[in-house]
């Protein structure tokens, strides 16, 4: 772990650190489930957390047994078909669904002249950042497209710190999924977990929620 006077920059996931979408990419993932006849379940749900958008559809046809049932086309369009029942609830959301402490957080960082990047798996981040006023805030946004892998490995977060220009050990990366952890490690950067300590145990940092996660606290945990 690096000392905090290296630390320049802050890499943010965007589901369960920033706001919690994860309510909406459930209820759109379970009206497909059930559409599919797959059983829904907690473990199905937590593996869910912080992985791209067709390793999830893959996720779910293989917790039911049918992975070798649909044609890369068909995969697609069920793929197609969650995101557009997601997009339609997150276009509900407003500046009252940025997690407690998060805001403050920002605005503290941003005063204190850290650079911002947004690392997150989904493609709709940017519509979030902008339901929820933020966009000023994160004038780097890794884009998925541009993606190969999805995490657990490290290329997300090495892409969010190369733009803000800086070096991995010079990056916090934040989030909320052992997955996301994993990829922030193996990164090289600062890992900041927030959320249940069994699941984020490899995390360089851990808060129990966002309203302790704060400059001052982060500098604590790591002196």
């Amino acid at each position: 772990m690096a000392s905090f006077k290296q630390i320049k920059g802050f890499v943010f996931d965007l589901d369960g650190v920033i706001t919690d979408t994860s309510l909406y990419h459930t209820k759109a993932w379970r009206q497909l489930a059930d559409k599919l006849g797959v059983a829904w379940s907690k473990d199905l749900e937590e593996g869910l957390k912080g992985i791209s958008r067709m390793d999830s559809l893959e996720l779910i046809l293989k917790t039911g047994g049918k992975e070798n049932d649909y044609s890369h086309d068909e995969k697609v369009a069920l793929a197609t078909e969650k995101n557009t029942n997601y997009v339609n609830e997150i276009k509900k959301m407003t500046p009252d669904n940025i997690l407690p402490g998060i805001k403050d957080f920002l605005d503290d960082l941003r005063n204190k002249g850290y650079l911002i990047s947004l690392a997150s798996a989904s493609k709709n981040g940017p519509t979030v950042l902008k339901q929820l006023e933020l966009v000023d805030y994160f004038p780097k946004v890794v884009d998925p497209a541009t993606l190969s892998k999805g995490k657990p490995d490290p290329e997300i977060y090495l892409k969010g710190a190369e733009l803000l220009g800086l070096a991995p050990e010079a990056c916090i990366g934040v989030e909320d999924a052992a997955s996301g952890i994993q990829a922030i490690n193996a990164a090289g950067e600062t890992s900041v977990g927030v959320g249940d300590a069994k699941t984020l145990s490899a995390a360089d940092v851990r808060f129990d929620d966002t309203t302790q996660m704060t400059l001052a606290n982060i500098e604590k945990a790591m002196a």
